[in-house]
């Protein structure tokens, strides 16, 4: 059996940093939205036993397994089977890039190989699975827009998003989420963030866009503020930094004010453009 999904891009459109915890990890509050920015994932059940990936493009380093073979080979495990797996990874989002690429692609291994093997596991058990590859995996399984809390892993499902473009805009600056995190200051930490309420206008978006690693970055990779400035003046309500960057969107009321913005973008600059919109629904995306 061959099937294939569309894994989604992320962006935070806030991402506020509380604290360091003992365990490494950070708590963290964030509204995270899924975008229609994928990732093709093809899965081939196969006789031979084991996990197999080919991703064109993506080098891992000798001691680095890609994380949709460690989801497929964990979902494998738990339920006692086994079978082979082949996945095939088309790689669009941006690697290191603070879109979340290789956390979609683990939960879409694990909803899809859900779904081809009839296992039957509810959006909670993979969710439980997923957390244990990485805190961004339980949040493309829960398939809406999200206030994220704890580590990123405890979800509430926010409601009344506006309906607005955005256009990405990725410098090709790769930046290690470990390194942004180690190089944060923490300051005061504020407990009293609650989930924002949104009318149907663009500017309920722009009036939350906050992320504290903005800074971070920047300092090390001025060329964000740059583009979060053209962004600004081809018309955008708004400009943020997604995660630990460098990807760098802008609110757009409508797609034809997106798209003038993106193809101005692409002819004046090196980066790479796209032109987005929210993706919600549970379960695979098939592709």
């Amino acid at each position: 059996m061959v099937k294939t999904y569309l894994a989604p891009a992320k962006i935070n459109l806030c991402l506020h940093v509380l604290g360091k915890r003992p365990d490494g990890y950070h708590d963290l509050t964030m509204l995270m939205q899924r975008i229609s920015l994928y990732d093709r994932i093809t899965l081939r059940l196969s006789a031979e036993p084991g996990v197999r990936v080919r991703c064109a493009g993506v080098s891992l380093k000798p001691d680095q397994e890609n994380i949709a073979a460690r989801a497929a080979r964990g979902l494998l495990d738990s339920a006692d089977l086994h079978t082979g797996v082949d996945i095939e990874i088309d790689k669009q989002i941006p690697v290191a890039a603070g879109l979340g690429g290789g956390s979609s692609d683990a939960a879409t291994v694990l909803m899809g190989l859900n779904e081809m093997l009839d296992l039957k596991l509810s959006s909670q058990a993979l969710r439980e699975q997923g957390v244990k590859l990485g805190a961004d995996v339980p949040f493309f399984i829960f398939g809406h827009a999200a206030w994220a809390t704890g580590i990123g892993d405890v979800l509430q499902k926010v409601e009344d998003l506006p309906p607005v473009w955005y256009v990405l805009v990725n410098p090709g600056i790769a930046v290690s989420t470990a390194w942004a995190y180690g190089n944060l200051r923490l300051t005061s930490r504020r407990d009293d963030l609650k989930i924002p309420r949104f009318s149907r206008v663009v500017d309920s978006v722009t009036a939350v866009l906050h992320n504290d690693l903005e800074e971070v970055t920047v300092d090390q990779h001025p060329q964000i503020d740059e583009v979060k400035r053209r962004l600004t003046v081809l018309g955008a309500a708004g400009a943020l930094m997604s995660g630990s960057g460098s990807t760098v969107f802008g609110v757009f009321a409508g797609e034809v004010e997106a798209g003038a913005a993106a193809e101005r973008l692409q002819q004046e600059s090196g980066w790479r453009v796209f032109v987005v919109r929210p993706v919600d629904g549970k379960g695979p995306i098939n592709g």
